[in-house]
């Protein structure tokens, strides 16, 4: 009997095409084998950028005005040696260690006392004064990763005779005499308020909006 019923089940086998697979009978005392899928690594996705934007003063609160006489920036009030760091990665382009502002003579390219500015890698120059310091090691040229220390906040300029703040201001990039320009060319409120909150918005079109409808520069117009 028990060789009849192997039988049937070869004869079985065959006619499903079992056999032409290469598949053979399970012996009546082997367990069935459970089935496994096989997982394959998850592709990873590289960033496209490196772009990361922060708020510039950390580890204080601060307050960023959001309007500004004269011209376009923020001043971001803060307590004196807060800390200035870089709001993106990029390259220091100007240190000014020495504050020359005159209250006499108040003119526009000593009014931010001891400053520094970098261009970041969206092409945009950030641009912060009034500090009390400098950090070691900032000076034109150097590579800085964004939160990196640029110096600390303080009254330094025409801040003097203000509550400390940040002077901040964007702009494109510019020859070193036109700080006109440099101070603050594009208001950055609303980038400032998205990167206080975590948000990521970048100034890299509004700037070069900007740019293309200044035209061309006539020169210092205010505190020559």
């Amino acid at each position: 009997m028990r060789q009849v019923w192997t039988g049937l089940l070869a004869a079985a086998l065959v006619a499903a095409g079992g056999v032409a697979a290469g598949l053979q009978p399970a012996a009546a005392s082997e367990p069935s084998m459970p089935v496994y899928a096989i997982d394959t690594p998850a592709k990873v996705v590289l960033p496209t950028t490196t772009r990361r934007y922060v708020f510039p003063v950390a580890g204080c609160r601060a307050d960023a005005s959001q309007s500004h006489h004269d011209y376009p920036a923020s001043d971001i009030f803060t307590k004196v040696g807060c800390k200035f760091v870089a709001p993106i990665a990029g390259r220091v382009d100007e240190v000014s260690r020495v504050d020359r502002w005159n209250p006499k003579t108040n003119r526009g390219a000593d009014r931010g006392g001891l400053s520094v500015s970098i261009i970041g890698v969206d092409g945009v120059r950030y641009y912060g004064s009034h500090l009390s310091s400098i950090a070691a090691g900032i000076k034109p040229g150097v590579r800085v990763r964004a939160g990196q220390l640029l110096g600390r906040t303080g009254k330094t300029g025409s801040a003097r005779y203000t509550s400390p703040h940040l002077h901040f201001g964007i702009s494109w990039p510019t020859g070193k005499n036109v700080w006109w320009i440099r101070r603050g060319a594009v208001a950055p409120q609303r980038f400032l308020n998205s990167w206080h909150a975590g948000g990521q918005l970048s100034p890299a079109s509004a700037v070069a909006a900007a740019k293309r409808h200044y035209g061309v520069d006539h020169g210092c117009r205010a505190y020559c």
